[in-house]
């Protein structure tokens, strides 16, 4: 490998290892053309991308697609599974609790945790809902990974700080709201309206 990977190529991996999957089963080789078609982009870019891993292909053949295929999970941590916990047991929380890609892709959710009282104890896709005062010590019993925020925005900054002192250190954030971390917290934000926004900006403008 050379050097450190841009954060922009590294954002554009899972979309190559899903375009791989994808494949007709049994394909040996695929091209640039391929993975770029799924991710989104021009061949010229996913050659540049792949550049920084060294990818096993030969030039006018195409890349080997299952060692591409491993190497992009190694490259992205995907050799284990991963634990993680659901802050926010509302429509939000209770959707990513039984989305199926999550356990396809190694990540298993083990708890799903909320500050109201009526909803503990009741389940989701066979994970009890426990209460919020339990997440620390949820988080020392299975050894969590990641912590999923799907709280309303007023509470996620209380919630993102209980999961750093559990010793949590990568956080994807679902709430309208931007978090404060300390150094060697990764935070990940996803913003639904923020993007439904400018979905709006770009039909507004074509009218």
């Amino acid at each position: 490998m050379r050097g450190s990977i841009p954060a922009a190529t590294i954002a554009r991996l899972p979309l190559y290892l899903r375009g791989l999957a994808e494949l007709e089963p049994g394909q040996p080789t695929c091209s640039s053309d391929q993975l770029a078609s799924s991710a989104g982009v021009n061949s010229a870019q996913v050659r540049k991308d792949l550049s920084y891993l060294d990818p096993p292909g030969v030039r006018g053949v195409g890349y080997n697609a299952a060692a591409l295929r491993d190497l992009l999970r190694r490259e992205l941590g995907l050799t284990r599974r991963y634990c993680v916990v659901i802050a926010g047991a509302g429509n939000l929380g209770r959707a990513l609790t039984v989305y199926p890609g999550f356990e396809e892709s190694g990540f298993d959710v083990v708890a799903l945790v909320d500050s109201d009282q009526g909803k503990a104890g009741t389940t989701i896709n066979s994970v009890v809902v426990k209460a919020i005062d339990e997440l620390e010590s949820i988080v020392a019993k299975e050894s969590v990974d990641i912590g999923v925020i799907a709280t309303p925005a007023g509470a996620a900054q209380e919630v993102a700080d209980r999961f750093v002192g559990a010793g949590v250190r990568s956080i994807l954030n679902f709430a309208p709201a931007v978090l404060k971390r300390p150094e060697g917290v990764e935070v990940r934000r996803v913003d639904l309206a923020g993007e439904l926004q400018i979905l709006a900006y770009h039909l507004s403008q074509a009218r």
